[in-house]
């Protein structure tokens, strides 16, 4: 890519090119401005670096191993290996960065936590930061997700997170980011804003991709140390971008390594009916900073779906954004009945549950090893399913 390139992007602006920077209120500028002085200052010092370390080893049980999967490889002829982010604590790689934008919370004095949640993996772990550093947890959610995901808005309220209801628009993901913003700009003063992924207003997009670098630094040390090489393709799934970003980003040097960002097509091509931001969208802004965006005819962001509730956002991480033009990740789509028949073929032929954002990255890496026999995939399963359970079973029943 670029010498230095974690240095190089974001610039000091908060731009990956021409993606990302800050377009917000006045009010927040200032905010922000003292985030990042932190998150420069606080985070590179050794004290930071040594507590966050210990958390993630003795609290969050990291590494997490990377996995061959013997029968699904044997059935569809590649070599695909999993590395296993739904067995960090609380079930998704989402922990990664909840615990370190918690304890930069802990070093400013804030004394509450902020975030929006879709398929509640990032209110979970929010909620679980807040207990460990016990600091107040408010998540706003959208109610159609409240009720899609419902084991985890129970988690939530008994890690004693307060679950603020979102009923506007079309009452998911993107309508819950608009109203954690309000919330946090109603008391900036004493909380904090963790975004949920690699989005929103500089600093958070570097923050959140910073912290969860750890999953690809293990995985390309563990799948090196397991097979003597660098996997030939690295898939994850991409709603805003997080999971991927933090595997992706120990590969972007390794042209050998393709790299896949896969999407939600959803239902149909029909704007509304999936969250294909890559393949079916175009720059715009959203929440404070400038990425694909699925848009309307108006220019407004536009509605979208897709049976993983994670993924249903019309826009996506600015880096992402310029890793697409640069073409060093390719984006593809996969749709809600190919995410369906991969979450029973894991879970049917490994013993494996996976988030249904993490079936969509498992569904491609099928793709893959039927097109490429005996090539090496790696698949970030950014998340465990437990929370989909009954969501699935009532709408698409069990297999025969």
């Amino acid at each position: 890519m670029t010498a230095n390139y974690f240095k190089t992007y974001p610039d000091k602006d908060g731009f990956y090119k021409e993606y990302g920077g800050a377009f917000i209120p006045p009010v927040l500028e200032k905010e922000m401005k003292k985030i990042a002085d932190a998150y420069f200052t606080i985070s590179k010092s050794h004290n930071f670096i040594t507590e966050l370390r210990s958390i993630r080893k003795h609290y969050q049980g990291r590494p997490t191993p990377v996995y061959y999967c013997n029968r699904l490889s044997e059935k569809y002829q590649g070599r695909i290996y999993l590395k296993r982010e739904d067995l960090n604590h609380s079930g998704a790689h989402k922990l990664n960065h909840c615990m370190g934008e918690a304890l930069l919370a802990k070093y400013l004095g804030k004394k509450k936590l902020i975030a929006e949640t879709g398929a509640g993996q990032h209110g979970v772990a929010l909620a679980t930061a807040a207990a460990y550093f016990g600091l107040e947890c408010e998540i706003h959610m959208g109610e159609v997700d409240i009720k899609k995901e419902h084991p985890n808005v129970v988690r939530m309220k008994i890690l004693g997170a307060t679950v603020v209801p979102v009923s506007h628009g079309l009452k998911t993901l993107k309508e819950a980011v608009d109203s954690a913003f309000q919330a946090y700009l109603q008391d900036s003063e004493n909380s904090i804003y963790c975004i949920g992924s690699v989005v929103g207003p500089h600093p958070f997009p570097m923050m959140v991709r910073d912290f969860q670098r750890v999953v690809g630094i293990e995985a390309r040390e563990q799948f090196l140390d397991m097979t003597g090489e660098l996997p030939d393709s690295v898939v994850a799934c991409v709603g805003g971008g997080s999971n991927a970003m933090g595997i992706f980003s120990a590969f972007l040097d390794d042209e050998e390594c393709n790299l896949y960002g896969i999407e939600p097509l959803g239902r149909s091509q029909k704007i509304g009916d999936h969250a294909a931001t890559m393949t079916y969208g175009k720059p715009g802004t959203i929440h404070g900073f400038k990425c694909y965006l699925l848009q309307d005819e108006k220019g407004d962001p536009a509605p979208v779906y897709s049976v993983a509730s994670g993924l249903d956002y019309p826009g996506v991480g600015p880096e992402h954004s310029m890793l697409r033009d640069l073409k060093r990740v390719n984006y593809d789509v996969i749709s809600d009945e190919e995410c369906i028949d991969a979450f029973y073929e894991l879970s049917r032929l490994e013993g494996i549950i996976p988030a249904l954002e993490s079936a969509h990255a498992v569904a491609y890496a099928l793709k893959l090893a039927q097109k490429n026999p005996q090539k090496s995939i790696l698949v970030n399963l950014s998340g465990r399913g437990d929370k989909d359970l009954d969501f699935v079973v009532d709408n698409y029943g069990l297999p025969k």
